[in-house]
């Protein structure tokens, strides 16, 4: 349902990388073979109905009824709570500097910045999660799927969901300490909190778009593919697509990873062998 909406975060991404070596044919085929393809229009279609009948409304009165500085301290406070799992994913992947960045701002937001609510450390740091660190151990993609609720994926990332799922110190802490529902209260804020800052953006992609899915399909891989690659490698330019930015704020890097990923090939592996 919102993992969907994720996609509309390409449209400020500007591009989406292409490994090295990699030629347009590959990519292509990378990004239209869907195996399972029935089976996740069938969930896709799930997905969409279930967000136009009860996330798109409440997103859109998150949006209008709350001013932008408390919508922004909502989205700093999610983007905080990300830190500790993008720290552990950039030790798993062997950057060190990266993890570095991690806790730098987790620390700096968490006691400077009032539990996060606010982002005094601005530092740029780049998203990790479990899909990706198995990415760049060369563990294939799997098929393509669209799961419930959770919209694409592949059996990679889903796994990885999975895994962070178990491992993530915020949900950690919250289950060692009896507190219940951590994860599914973070999941629906972050889940509004996204699509709140996508409503615009997600509509003129379905407006342009003359087959809805498999342009979701093809933004998603272009730009899980970017994000293992930390943003290295040869830029494509995305379909002729209008995006709207909505509010003209920035939308965190940190909720394009709930829902958009790629295919794999070979050359994913250059990230690690940059680190």
């Amino acid at each position: 349902m919102w993992g969907v909406a994720a996609v509309a975060a390409l449209g400020f991404l500007g591009g989406c990388a292409t490994p090295p070596g990699e030629d347009s044919s590959q990519v292509m085929y990378d990004e239209v073979h869907d195996p399972i393809e029935p089976l996740n229009r069938y969930f896709f279609d799930v997905n969409n109905a279930l967000d136009a009948v009860a996330l798109k409304p409440v997103s859109h009165i998150y949006r209008d009824a709350l001013p932008d500085a408390v919508q922004d301290s909502v989205s700093n406070f999610l983007s905080n709570l990300s830190q500790p799992m993008y720290f552990i994913n950039n030790v798993l992947q062997g950057d060190l500097d990266g993890a570095g960045d991690n806790m730098g701002s987790f620390f700096t937001n968490t006691f400077l910045g009032v539990g996060g609510l606010f982002d005094v450390a601005q530092i740029d740091y780049q998203e990790e999660d479990l899909g990706q660190t198995f990415a760049v151990w060369g563990i294939s993609e799997g098929p393509y799927l669209v799961l419930p609720i959770l919209g694409p994926n592949t059996t990679r990332e889903a796994v990885g969901i999975a895994g962070e799922h178990f491992i993530d110190p915020v949900n950690l802490v919250a289950n060692n300490n009896d507190i219940d529902n951590v994860p599914l209260i973070r999941g629906l804020a972050t889940a509004i909190d996204f699509r709140s800052r996508s409503l615009d953006s997600l509509d003129e992609i379905e407006k342009n778009s003359i087959d809805f899915y498999a342009t979701i399909r093809s933004l998603y891989r272009q730009n899980r593919k970017a994000l293992i690659l930390d943003g290295n490698g040869d830029l494509t330019p995305l379909p002729d697509i209008s995006f709207d930015q909505d509010d003209d704020k920035p939308l965190p890097s940190d909720r394009i990873s709930l829902l958009v990923e790629d295919d794999e090939s070979p050359d994913l592996k250059a990230k690690s062998s940059d680190n």
